[in-house]
């Protein structure tokens, strides 16, 4: 028997395996995926039905009316039929109807005016930042980088009581600038800029000076183009974190409705003094907060990946 036919069976059944193994990691993923998204999927369904339809059935992915009790949509009340085996799709907007006359508009307004302003503070103050500590070099700057990056592991719930009396003091509460300028910069993404810049060759800065340029035109001019890539992650992860920002945003505009984001003002849908939850109507709320971020993610996920591959890069 020669060596090739003693191998063949091995190698076959090695080639089995693999492709065994092959079809049960994709079936994992396929499950792990499913259990992620089914959430939001019922999230979705839901804000589409009537009140008696959630009660009774939460769990229904299509819209239809309940056996036996009447849905009133537009101000018509759709039929329940309890001896009928099938059910027509009967979705109601009554949910959304409803969020929209809670002043949602407002919310959003102030959830996007917020967001933006927060965003663009931390691309400029996190890249300045993170420059300084990656190419000056200066007294101390090894040890600022450490007390930095010592900020992250101190939990933000710890700096909320803090950050109010500070805030209270400066007579800045239930403003505008009292939620934006807190949190124009963040360790994070002082962290994130200052890796990437360690990763950009430092002949170019070089080349530039010998060119007569000075420190601020090689960042403005030469540096800052090339971190175009972190720069989109840094936004996208700031954005997504200060859309869903509901502590801070509780802590230090909770005393002004006129300034409550949509996580704020979503959460005064939950009802008071033992008023049941209206679910469709803050189902509803929900996927209108979500849809900007799912918008935001499917268009730039590729820099989420390049944002946490820039994190995760070791200092040189």
């Amino acid at each position: 028997m020669t060596t090739a036919a003693m191998e063949s069976p091995p190698r076959s059944a090695r080639r089995t395996a693999g492709r065994v193994l092959g079809i049960a990691g994709i079936a994992i993923l396929i499950i792990v995926a499913l259990i992620e998204v089914m959430p939001f999927v019922f999230t979705v369904a839901n804000s589409f039905k009537c009140l008696p339809a959630i009660n009774q059935n939460p769990a229904a992915i299509i819209p239809v009316p309940p056996f036996g009790i009447d849905c009133v949509q537009d101000g018509r009340v759709l039929p329940a039929d309890a001896t009928s085996s099938t059910l027509t799709f009967n979705p109601t907007l009554d949910g959304y109807e409803e969020v929209f006359a809670a002043n949602i508009g407002l919310w959003f307004t102030n959830s996007v005016i917020f967001a933006v302003s927060i965003t663009i503070l931390h691309v400029i103050l996190d890249s300045i930042a993170g420059y300084a500590l990656s190419r000056i070099k200066f007294p101390g700057n090894r040890a600022i980088f450490f007390i930095i990056l010592g900020t992250l592991m101190i939990p933000g719930v710890v700096l909320l009581i803090p950050r109010f009396i500070i805030l209270q003091q400066l007579g800045i509460l239930n403003t505008y600038q009292g939620l934006i300028i807190p949190l124009a910069a963040d360790a994070f993404g002082i962290f994130l800029m200052k890796q990437f810049f360690d990763t950009v060759p430092v002949e170019i800065e070089e080349a530039a000076m010998v060119d007569g340029a000075n420190r601020f035109v090689i960042f403005f001019r030469v540096v800052l183009p090339l971190a175009t890539p972190a720069l989109t992650a840094l936004a996208i992860f700031s954005f997504q974190g200060q859309w869903n920002n509901f502590m801070d945003a509780l802590i230090i505009i909770g005393g002004n409705p006129q300034l409550y984001t949509l996580t704020l003002g979503l959460a005064t849908l939950r009802g008071a003094s033992g008023e049941t939850l209206r679910w469709h109507q803050f189902l509803a709320g929900a996927v209108i907060t979500t849809v900007p971020l799912a918008i935001v993610f499917f268009t730039f996920q590729r820099y989420f990946v390049e944002g946490t591959s820039y994190s995760g890069l070791a200092g040189q």
